[in-house]
């Protein structure tokens, strides 16, 4: 047996070993030709494949719950958009292509479009990839890409697995997840954790590693060769948490979800959580030739904010720009996008913009009852902050506050905190700045993990001064959705843990599990620590 072992970023907590199987890469382009004789019927074809593709993944949505359920639905609904097949029925008419390459071409420019939006909607290109593999697939009449069917217990191993495969895994037959690309933020590891399969991503080389099995750490994210044999993972029971962010000493810290669509907010009020801690506008912007109206803003944000009537809810304007394109922004071309002019930045030259948004935001709030605050991306400084607290102020807005994403916003976070009445750490954006390191690319992911202790320092400094000036200080980054981490986060200062609806059940439990004094031991371990394993070593030490 071979000794290798490799490391990646354990995303999804757990142990397990057993025999590897290996997912197939992605489908080859299409090739360009031969031209359709016949383009009027070859068009034909587009509309069915799709319609064949939607329909499988509605029947496998119907035979899962949660977030599985959520993610094959919403996978059903991108096969059959009709600006897609109306888009790869053109390139096939007044191009000449074959439908299956006019398929790959239109989602092209749909993958290309999310992933300059950044953030959370580059992280769903993914989805769209793995659709158009699908109709692909169906209009050559080969079998797609996809997880075969697992006869026993095995690891899976894959250069990156798509969504609407992770959501349809099985817990009793899948060990544990190995990926070669992927980071902590990706739909992967969101679904691995929900679905309670130990998972490390971002693990270079395991797709030439040739063995029999694999023993996989999604804590430490180390990966060992093994002979084979299953060893399962212990599955705990599903979390109870009774809705209520509390620790065990009666400290309490609120528990919230993270938002970008009427249906995210159905699932986070549903899951139990105490109102939103992150609602991105961006939805409200990103198919928009035009900017959308206050009616239209209003309309949309009610939608969001209704299941949340009297309880918190912060939204998050328009975070756009450079790295962002939205056609009525014009932005002038950057070399560098991400350091640009993005996030509040655009609306120092725009604020006719800001201003409309924000009106649309307190009628909104206003229609709902929900208990309203905003706040901005991409701040920097505290003159920064001060002229956004203002502007809210002015549209009837009296709770506003900052995303503290960018390093300098994290070093001035006494002076930002005089100024605003609270602020909002982003850790997947802060640990971007930090490290110099692309969120979305996997070879650099490990510098992305949350448990990195100089990132964990930042969050410290922020901690410390929300405390001296009593203010509160959220996380809203995936980071507050490991239950662990959300310990050593809240031994930092932080008083409310912001995530995806899937992991608030896991989070809230161990909160009630936990006290004020375990935390604060536990964050000053992971401080002290010299890498994320030891870091990750030192705060379960206390608990």
């Amino acid at each position: 047996m071979s000794s290798a072992r490799l490391n990646g970023v354990g995303v999804s907590s757990g142990r397990a070993s057993g025999p590897v199987v290996r997912v197939a890469e992605s489908l080859p382009e299409p090739p360009l030709g031969p031209r359709p004789t016949d383009p009027k019927s070859e068009a034909a074809r587009i509309r069915p494949a799709t319609e064949v593709v939607a329909q499988r993944l509605t029947d496998r949505a119907k035979h899962a719950s949660g977030d599985a359920k959520a993610v094959l639905e919403t996978t059903a609904a991108m096969a059959n958009d009709p600006s897609l097949i109306k888009q790869a029925e053109k390139l096939v008419i007044d191009d000449g292509l074959t439908a299956a390459r006019a398929v790959y071409q239109a989602a092209g420019k749909f993958v290309t479009a999310l992933q300059a939006a950044g953030g959370y909607m580059a992280e769903r290109a993914r989805d769209v990839q793995d659709v158009r593999d699908r109709v692909v697939a169906e209009l050559l009449g080969i079998a797609p890409p996809g997880i075969p069917d697992l006869a026993s217990p095995s690891v899976l191993v894959a250069r990156d697995l798509a969504p609407a495969d992770t959501a349809g895994l099985d817990p009793s037959k899948v060990l544990a997840l190995v990926t070669e690309e992927g980071g902590p933020t990706s739909h992967t590891a969101i679904l691995a954790r929900s679905l309670g399969i130990p998972a490390v991503v971002a693990c270079r080389g395991v797709l030439e590693l040739l063995v029999e099995g694999l023993d996989v750490d999604g804590d430490t994210g180390v990966v060992r060769a093994s002979d084979g044999t299953v060893r399962a993972a212990a599955t705990g029971k599903k979390a109870v948490w009774n809705g209520v962010g509390i620790l065990k000493d009666g400290h309490r810290v609120k528990v919230l979800g993270n938002v970008g669509s009427p249906a995210d907010a159905a699932a986070a009020a549903a899951a139990g959580a105490e109102g939103v801690g992150l609602f991105r506008t961006e939805f409200c912007f990103l198919d928009a030739a035009e900017e959308p109206s206050v009616a239209a803003q209003t309309e949309a944000y009610a939608a969001v904010l209704a299941p949340f009537a009297g309880k918190p809810v912060v939204v998050r304007t328009l975070d756009a720009g450079a790295d962002k394109p939205l056609a009525f922004l014009n932005p002038d071309p950057e070399p560098n996008p991400a350091l640009g002019v993005r996030g509040l930045r655009v609306a120092f030259d725009r604020p006719e913009v800001l201003d409309r948004q924000l009106t649309a935001i307190a009628a909104a709030a206003a229609q709902t009852g929900a208990d309203v605050s905003v706040m901005a991306p991409m701040v920097a400084l505290a003159s920064e902050a001060a002229w956004f607290v203002s502007r809210a102020r002015a549209a009837g807005i009296q709770r506003a506050g900052v995303m503290v994403e960018v390093p300098s916003a994290a070093l001035a976070a006494r002076e930002i905190l005089q100024v605003v009445d609270f602020v909002s750490i982003g850790t997947n954006d802060l640990a971007q700045y930090v490290f110099a390191a692309d969120r979305q690319l996997g070879g650099v992911a490990a510098l992305n993990d949350p448990w990195q202790p100089p990132l964990l320092r930042l969050i410290a400094l922020v901690g410390e001064a929300g405390t001296a000036l009593g203010k509160p200080v959220g996380v809203c980054g995936e980071a507050a959705a490991d239950p662990l981490l959300a310990c050593v986060l809240i031994g930092l200062g932080i008083t409310s843990l912001s995530m995806n609806h899937t992991a608030l059940a896991d989070v809230g439990a161990r909160l009630a599990t936990s006290s004020l004094d375990i935390c604060q031991l536990a964050a000053r371990g992971a401080l002290a620590a010299p890498d994320p394993g030891t870091a990750k070593l030192a705060a379960r030490a206390p608990h």
